[in-house]
């Protein structure tokens, strides 16, 4: 008997391989389970979606008034965030060919993290620590830049200007935050810094965007603007008004980078993925082919057709494990567009109404708050027309 394996054999053995290498793939990117919840016995989030219940849990906190709550929720939230950004194995697992990327530990896109440093930072102002605040906002504009090939910057308004006033009120130079901020303004220009201004209210506005996969393959993450609501706000206190545009637009920020409109594509996959399956449907044919045309002749063509067929089924089972769909798991209750002003008030008790206004300047709703200033010390507001 020959010790020569025929090409049929190779085919067969390699497909056996091929099958138990995929099963394996399938069966370790399988969904965690996720832990229970300690406070109510009922399962929890699973452990790869548990920032992303943070992230929707500290919105509903803040527009509630429950800011120690937020407070909780992010710290723990900013917490894992930074250790996931060290070596992370669920997104190691997603980024090859056979695991899928909604399975990798939700961090969230770039407008979504900044948004939960945003959110840190206006709580820490609340309780009178600019210095952590201002470094929350640069955190933000830092996630937002393009560190490793620095070829776009952040360009967030309010991160910036926030940062310049912050500085102003440690007795530093804001200067160049404000120009930067400036710079960043698409149409309604920044108002100076006013050192003693005492009452910062923060706004929020508008339904945030979501997202979408379309593609072949689903494999091409896109973004869906938010359905129209607020696009402006009017602030009304001591008989004054103040306008509160919308300085920063989440779903410009989402779809773009540096300003450049741009959509996620994860093209190594899907080019695979069509390559394999392209390539094991040629092989399919073309070992039919060669093995009709060598029916009832004794040499090797039947054998090498098998082996053709053999070998295009199993580049069909590789492209069928490919998975290059788009994770379109989504903050989904993030605002539209964030606005901010700031006011100078006598310390004393002050009632603040908040006009929520949509395109025509027609208002959609108002929010009021009586608050007290105290002096020597920022009172710092937060409004949602949510």
């Amino acid at each position: 008997m020959s010790n020569v394996l025929s090409p049929s054999r190779i085919a067969a053995g390699w497909l056996a391989g091929l099958a138990g290498l995929t099963l394996l793939f399938a069966t370790g990117c399988a969904t965690d389970s996720g832990g229970s919840s300690k406070a109510s016995g009922q399962p929890g989030p699973p452990a790869k979606d548990r920032l992303l219940w943070s992230y929707r849990n500290t919105v509903l906190n803040m527009r509630a008034g429950r800011y120690d709550q937020a407070k909780a929720e992010l710290d723990e939230t900013l917490a894992r965030l930074g250790g996931i950004y060290g070596p992370d194995k669920a997104a190691a697992s997603a980024r090859r060919l056979f695991s899928e990327e909604s399975k990798k530990t939700f961090i969230g896109e770039p407008y979504e993290r900044v948004m939960a440093y945003y959110y840190r930072g206006i709580l820490y102002w609340m309780d009178g620590e600019p210095d952590n605040a201002r470094a929350c906002f640069r955190t933000g504009q830092l996630i937002d830049s393009d560190t490793e090939n620095k070829t776009y910057a952040g360009d967030y308004v309010l991160l910036d200007y926030l940062d310049g006033l912050a500085s102003v009120k440690l007795a530093a130079d804001g200067a160049d935050a404000l120009t930067r901020a400036q710079s960043h303004t698409r149409a309604t220009p920044l108002p100076p810094y006013a050192p003693k201004a005492n009452v910062l209210c923060f706004i929020e506005y508008g339904n945030g965007p979501t997202k979408h996969a379309t593609g072949e393959y689903r494999e091409q993450l896109r973004f869906r603007e938010g359905y129209p609501g607020a696009r402006s706000a009017l602030v009304r206190v001591a008989g004054q008004a103040w306008p509160a545009p919308p300085y920063d637009d989440l779903y410009f920020q989402a779809s773009t980078r540096g300003g450049r409109v741009m959509d996620y594509i994860l093209a190594g996959k899907a080019q695979f993925k069509g390559a394999t399956d392209t390539i094991g449907n040629a092989a399919i044919v073309s070992g039919a082919a060669l093995a009709i045309t060598q029916q009832g002749r004794r040499n090797s063509g039947d054998e090498i057709g098998a082996g053709l067929m053999l070998f295009g089924l199993a580049s069909k089972l590789v492209s069928a494990a490919t998975t290059p769909a788009a994770d379109t798991r989504c903050w989904d209750n993030l605002p539209g567009y964030l606005s901010f002003t700031a006011l100078e008030l006598p310390p004393g008790e002050h009632t603040l109404a908040v006009e929520f206004q949509n395109a025509a300047g027609s208002t959609l709703r108002v929010k009021t708050t009586t608050f007290t200033v105290t002096a020597g010390r920022d009172t710092v507001l937060f409004f949602s027309d949510r």
